[in-house]
């Protein structure tokens, strides 16, 4: 006599039947269906077993059910986007919510690479240098008067020469007499050494520290030889007490 071989759920034969197997227990497709199918997310339907079962993110649906939520297109097969828990093909997606290119106007599609800055969007291809129209990319830019320039063509075009070595200034430059300097090139005449935040003084258009200046021109003691020194705070010299200690010695109060 041969094994019966019955569904695992309501024990009706299975001979001659089409059944589904579960974990290794056969089941015949109504209780299959009754037990296991999901309901479609668009018609609410049971997806049964002669149906395929399209998933995404735990919400199911038939193929014929799976379409975009704004032109109906199928998605089977396709990419998709969601807002709001509706399915949406790239193009409405992209038509709807999508950023535009702040230079081509067109619209930036999803999964291509973007460039951002300041509330703005553009395509990788449109964020380019306003001087040379090289794609700017990753690479350091600065924003002028609506447009991005490279490093390069903004100091070409914009930033100040050094009037020592001739070069931009990007940084650190410091003014002497309306003229532009780098900090590194604004120099004592005597020693070389950065006079940026220190005071000096100038003769014949040449800036000194006041060491090298009183060492090269201030009048000298006529007794110890010494510099008499002063400072000088851009509008006028104060002169500070000199006293030679061989001066002193030779004077006597009066009886």
């Amino acid at each position: 006599m041969a094994e019966r071989y019955d569904c695992h759920y309501c024990k009706e034969s299975l001979f001659g039947r089409k059944y589904v197997l579960r974990e290794e227990n056969p089941y015949c497709v109504k209780c299959y269906e009754n037990l296991y199918s999901n309901s479609c997310e668009e018609c609410k339907k049971s997806i049964g077993c002669s149906s395929r079962d399209l998933s995404y993110k735990d919400r199911h649906w038939h193929d014929d059910c799976f379409h975009c939520f704004k032109c109906s297109r199928s998605l089977v097969d396709k990419p998709f986007s969601t807002k709001d828990d509706q399915l949406l093909c790239t193009e409405c997606y992209s038509n709807e919510y999508s950023s535009k290119c702040h230079e081509c106007k067109k619209t930036i599609m999803p999964g291509s690479k973007k460039m951002e800055h300041k509330g703005n969007s553009w395509h990788e291809t449109c964020f380019t240098c306003q001087h040379c129209q090289q794609p700017i990319g990753t690479k350091n830019f600065i924003h002028k008067d609506n447009s991005n320039y490279c490093v390069p063509c903004y100091e070409k075009q914009f930033a100040m020469q050094c009037i020592q070595c001739k070069k931009p200034i990007t940084t650190g430059g410091v003014t002497y007499r309306d003229q532009p300097w780098h900090k590194d090139c604004f120099l004592c005449t005597g020693c070389k050494q950065q006079l940026s935040g220190q005071r000096f003084t100038s003769r014949d258009d040449f800036a000194y520290c006041l060491n090298c200046f009183c060492n090269l021109y201030a009048k000298k003691c006529a007794t110890c030889t010494s510099p008499i020194s002063g400072t000088y705070d851009h509008s006028h010299w104060l002169i500070l007490a000199h006293t030679c200690s061989l001066w002193s010695q030779s004077l006597h109060p009066l009886k």
